[in-house]
């Protein structure tokens, strides 16, 4: 259980570091490219994968990873910034609703009556759980952020399964191709802006960056280690993490960070809670 408790605390510990960027001034940006490259070497230091992977069938979904992966990262960090860090760890626990109804829809997975239940309870914990509110310009809405991290993360966890049941290369060898390439993606793009002169590359991005992909590969490490400690119990590691994330995050966001929730969103995050269960427990 400790692996999982450590698992939950460096997810966690990944939002409050977003949170923070905009009271430090560090630019999100900068930090997420660095965070790439800290992770492509703690994934070598730490797994020694086999270099380069053999098979060329999976670089579609290595191309995919590297740009959904800091993409993503950016609209992780403005979902932080605008709606808080409860309603965005909700929104990536919840996320696991979208894997689960493409392996209905598309590898006609049977489900049982208490997966479809748990279904329908995280479509409503995620409609509780949003801020149906503008944004502070006036434009758009709060909404869109939490949506898209749960559009984006569902799509990649997808992606991930797919490298995972591919027995031919190894998963700790296709996590650094994946990193590396993230980072590839993020430099282009923030070089672009170098050149352009709208970003000013600082050292203490530099730093909170690694320390920021430190937590990153450290909630990979422990997830991987915890199920590898409980291999008989999965569903155990499965809910106790997202559910851990959920309640370790409601916790901080609403104590330290004062965030504000409205009675609506506190049953979209029992209404989370309920449904990672009943989909758990229902697998």
């Amino acid at each position: 259980m400790i692996y999982i408790f450590l698992a939950v605390c460096c997810s966690v510990f990944v939002s409050v570091l977003l949170k923070l960027a905009k009271r430090y001034e560090i630019d999100t940006r900068q930090a997420i490219m660095w965070n790439y490259s800290i992770a492509a070497f703690l994934a070598w230091f730490f797994y020694r994968p086999d270099w380069p992977p053999i098979s060329g069938s999976l670089y579609p979904t290595y191309i995919a990873l590297g740009l959904l992966l800091p993409s993503l990262f950016l609209i992780l960090a403005l979902s932080v910034k605008f709606t808080g860090i409860v309603r965005t760890d909700i929104a990536q626990r919840l996320s696991l609703f979208i894997p689960v109804l493409a392996a209905f829809l598309l590898f006609g997975e049977y489900f049982s009556d208490l997966k479809l239940a748990g279904i329908g309870v995280a479509f409503l914990a995620i409609i509780c759980s949003v801020r149906w509110q503008k944004n502070e310009n006036g434009s758009g809405a709060y909404w869109i952020y939490p949506l898209s991290v749960f559009i984006g993360m569902g799509i990649i966890d997808i992606l991930f399964k797919q490298i995972a049941k591919t027995t031919a290369i190894p998963f700790t060898s296709s996590l650094l191709v994946v990193f590396l390439l993230a980072f590839v993606v993020s430099a282009i793009f923030l070089f672009y802006l170098f050149l352009s002169k709208k970003v000013k590359f600082t050292l203490v991005n530099i730093l909170c960056g690694w320390i920021l992909g430190i937590a990153n590969f450290g909630n990979i490490l422990f997830y991987l280690k915890a199920h590898q400690a409980l291999a008989l119990t999965p569903s155990l590691v499965f809910s106790g993490m997202n559910i851990g994330v959920i309640l370790l995050g409601s916790f901080v966001g609403v104590i330290i960070f004062r965030e504000k929730l409205s009675r609506l969103n506190y049953a979209g995050i029992v209404l989370a809670l309920i449904s990672i269960i009943m989909m758990t427990f229902s697998s």
